[in-house]
Formats: structure tokens, sequence, C-alpha cells
């Protein structure tokens, strides 16, 4: 995978989220993650985390508003949440968090490691050094706020952290993974996600390598030496030039408009200031294919699925969307507003909560793992199938989703699905 991935647009959110949605995006969300394990193995999860749009994309399949950068702190406090208690079972466990618990990361760390067998204090020295680049080596005008150090019991481990420009009220997520990483201060990180604000200084690519070199050079020197030559420059006679190769070196191309992004990548989504999900912030031939598959779908298509006591197509919809972040590839996370059509959005975006419908997801992905781990595997296979099916229907049909009406639809029927915002029931 790439070490870069992209950057996004995350407007700053105020409020918080209500223990109604708290409690089910920790359920969902480590479901999901125990889904990735069963099938992939604990590296495809860090490898997951570290995509921004992925990110992004599960942030709002689990109900969070699908454009906010409250979807770092909540994601991964959901998993936080859901995965320690669990930690010697599924073999990976999330340290740090928000503000004062960031700082507790170490202390977290060196517990682990004395727990797994790992060396703690390498495992410290990468947190730390994941946060120093972040905050000094690349100067973006974001201050860390949130860092966590994800952690398997193998070693590996993934990073998601995030800045704040209050005068902006912008925010930059930064992605880090232990995979393909061969140094700390050479493009070490997977995605940086946040708002162009201009040209930033990026010591960490690889252009910027001589002046790196000449940083360090500049630490041995002399103190008197480098104060007369400060003093030179100062001087209001004196005259400086940058040559254009050093201009390169500070402000290199991928750093061009402050997008941290080398030719070539495709791993980019902009998140927009508006809180509603408008058409054009979704695939509608991809929205097509989930919609067609679960409400226009023969029977016997998902027969395991829709033997289960109360699913309907709605919870089907839900279950597609899910299933695509279980086992979609990196092509299909570049609409994340596209999975806010599972469980809606906190802020009424694009509808209501429907509580009822997340319910019944929790309950027939939990029961498809557990009958898995049994070697029943009719459940999980069923999802499986209807991932593929979404994605037949859209190679095959050319479905284009009725935005206007699929809204309508959800929204008429959000009191019958248990709809719910921060403000209340609807």
């Amino acid at each position: 995978m790439a070490k870069r991935t992209g950057y996004a647009d995350l407007p700053l959110h105020v409020g918080t989220v209500p223990k109604w949605l708290a409690d089910r995006m920790m359920q969902l969300g480590t479901l999901i993650v125990e889904s990735l394990i069963l099938n992939y193995g604990k590296k495809e999860v860090l490898i997951r985390l570290s995509d921004p749009l992925w990110f992004q994309s599960f942030g709002a399949v689990l109900g969070m508003d699908w454009h906010s950068s409250g979807i770092t702190t909540s994601v991964m406090y959901a998993l936080k949440r859901g995965l320690n208690p669990r930690a010697k079972e599924l073999g990976i466990c999330v340290c740090g968090g928000r503000g004062k618990y960031s700082r507790k990361t170490p202390e977290e760390l060196m517990y682990l490691s004395d727990a797994a067998g790992l060396d703690g204090g390498t495992l410290v020295r990468a947190s730390r050094l994941c946060a120093k680049v972040d905050n000094t080596a690349v100067q973006d005008g974001f201050q860390l706020y949130q860092h966590n150090f994800i952690l398997t019991d193998e070693g590996d481990w993934a990073v998601v952290q995030q800045g704040m420009n209050a005068a902006s009220r912008t925010a930059r997520r930064y992605h880090w993974c232990s995979s393909n990483l061969s140094s700390f201060v050479e493009e070490p990180h997977t995605g940086i996600t946040g708002e162009s604000r201009g040209k930033i200084l990026n010591l960490t690519d690889k252009g910027a390598r001589s002046a790196r070199n000449t940083i360090v050079d500049i630490a041995h020197e002399n103190p008197d030496r480098i104060i007369r030559e400060v003093s030179h420059i100062m001087a209001p006679a004196a005259a400086v030039i940058i040559p254009a190769a050093v201009q390169g070196e500070l402000f290199p191309p991928s750093a061009e408009d402050g997008k941290l992004e080398p030719a070539g990548l495709s791993r980019t989504c902009t998140m927009p200031a508006h809180h509603d999900v408008r058409a054009e912030d979704v695939d509608l031939k991809r929205l097509g294919g989930v919609l067609a598959a679960a409400y226009e779908s023969q029977p016997e298509d998902f027969e395991s699925l829709l033997l289960t006591p109360g699913l309907g197509p709605r919870t089907l919809q839900s279950l597609a969307l899910v299933s695509e972040v279980v086992y979609g590839t990196p092509s299909r996370f570049t609409d994340p507003a596209r999975y806010s059509f599972a469980h809606g959005g906190k802020d009424g975006h694009p509808f209501p909560v429907p509580c009822r419908i997340y319910d019944e997801t929790i309950r027939v992905l939990g029961d498809s793992i557990e009958k898995s781990k049994l070697g029943d595997n009719d459940k999980s296979d069923c999802l499986k199938r209807l991932y593929k099916t979404t994605q037949q229907i859209e190679q095959n049909c050319s479905p284009e989703a009725d935005f206007d009406k699929t809204i309508a639809r959800e929204r008429a029927h959000s009191h019958e699905w248990g709809g719910r915002t921060v403000k209340g029931e609807v």
C-alpha cells in the first residue's frame, strides 16, 4: 500500500455523540473489525485504518456526521471501548485518545508490551516520533490534539492522529502504518487528511533530504557562528537570495497548495462545508446497486439472511453497505457520503439514524460472526454474496439511484424505523 494515500477537508463540528449512538458505534465498529480479522487477519485492520478514505467511510456507516472531523475522535473512542476488553481474544488494542488521554499512550504501550512480550521501548519511540513528525517536521498550521496507537499482539501497528487549526476551524488527520515503513523522516505517512491552506513546510518529503541534512549540520555548529550568520541575514541591507534548489527542498512539489500528495496519488477526498448530503456527494450508480440488491433481488438470493425474523429490504440495504466496508477494495471508498445511507447521521443528514435498523444490522452481523466460528458460514457467505451482487448490478444494469426519492422514503419511514438525531426522536 502507498505510504501516502491522500487528503480531505474536515470541517470542525461541535457537540458530543449521544450515548444511544456511541454504544451502537462501539458494537458495530467492533463487529466490523472482528469480521476483517476473521476474513483477512489483523494486519488488514491496520491497513484499512491507515487509509483516509476507508476511515471516513467507516465512520459514515457507523452513523457519524459523514464529513466532520468528529469522525476521528468518535470512531477511535468506539473502537477503544469495544476492542480493548477483547484484546486477548482478538489480538488488537487501541491506545491513547484525545487530549490528556493521548499523553497516556507510552504508559499503555509499556503495559501491553509486557503482557504480549513486545519491545515496549521501540513502540513508545515510534509513537513519539509519529507525533513529533506531524507536529514539527510537517509544519502545516495544525496543532495535534489526538493521538491513537493501534497495536497487535504481533507487534504491528497503525497510528491515527489529528491536528486542529483553531483560526480556520478545520482539522487535519494523519495516518501511519508500520507496514512498509522504512523511515520516520522521509515520506512515512500512509495518508494525511485536511483542508488545503497553501504551501507548507514538509521536511518529510523525499525532496527535502538535503534540507534535513543541512539542519542536522547546523545543529552541530558552534552557536556563536550561527548567531553571527543570523545577524548578517537580519541586517536591513542584507539581500537574501534563496536558490531555487533550496526552495524546492523546503516546499517540494508534493506539498504545493498544502496537498501532501505525490504525483499519481488517488486516495484523496474533499469534505465540503455543507452539512446535508447532496446528490453530487454520492456515486448514484453505486448507491443504485445497493438499493436494487436490497429491494429488487429474488428472495432465494439471500435466503439465509432473509429467513432471519424481522429482516426486510431496509436492513438488507444497511447490510449491503456494511458488507462493502468489510469486503470492498480501495476503489470503493471514493464517496464516503454514500455510506451514510446505511444508518443516516446523528445530525439528521442524510436522514435520522434508524435505530431499529441499526440494531438489526448489529444482530445479523454478530450472528454471522458467531456462526462462522462454529463452522457455519451460511450467513457470512450471504453477506459476501450481497456485496458481489451490488457490484454485478452496477456493472450489468447501470442503475442510478433517484436521490430525492431515496431521501424522501427514508424520512417517510423514519418514525417507523426508530429515527433519532442529537435533538431526540423523530
